[in-house]
């Protein structure tokens, strides 16, 4: 296996247990309210951040998009799947916390993904500037 194969598939194992850490721990943050005047769910915000934080590491980590994008994606999932259960179940409820909870994966995986883009490692054959100025 050549180094950067293991590199991604350390990077996978990395992202799922962190995926299900954010999860698990930001479903269980997300209801966390500030009451001033009016109840702000600040609980959301945390879990987001939280979230972006874990992606943030996976991307600056193994220096690649993809443990940030399966990251996002399976905590977007299990989030999605908990907020979608039958009533009894739901550990999700769909106002205004829970909204900006499973809505905002998908905002701030967007955004992680836009942001690590300047960890990953540049491809093998370079960009036409690149061969240019190296001399490839």
């Amino acid at each position: 296996m050549n180094r950067r194969a293991a590199g991604m598939a350390g990077g996978l194992a990395a992202a799922v247990p962190a995926a299900l850490f954010a999860a698990f721990a930001g479903t269980a943050l997300h209801r966390q309210e500030f009451a001033a005047g009016a109840a702000l769910p600040l609980g959301a915000v945390a879990a987001l951040l939280l979230l972006a934080s874990l992606q943030l590491f996976l991307g600056a980590a193994f220096r690649t998009l993809i443990p940030t994008a399966v990251c996002g994606g399976l905590c977007y999932a299990l989030a999605g799947w908990w907020s979608g259960m039958e009533s009894g179940k739901r550990l999700i409820a769909g106002d205004l916390a829970g909204s900006i909870w499973v809505y905002g994966t998908v905002l701030v995986t967007v955004g992680m993904l836009a942001w690590c883009r300047r960890y990953s490692r540049p491809s093998s054959g370079g960009t036409a500037t690149e061969v240019r100025r190296h001399g490839r």
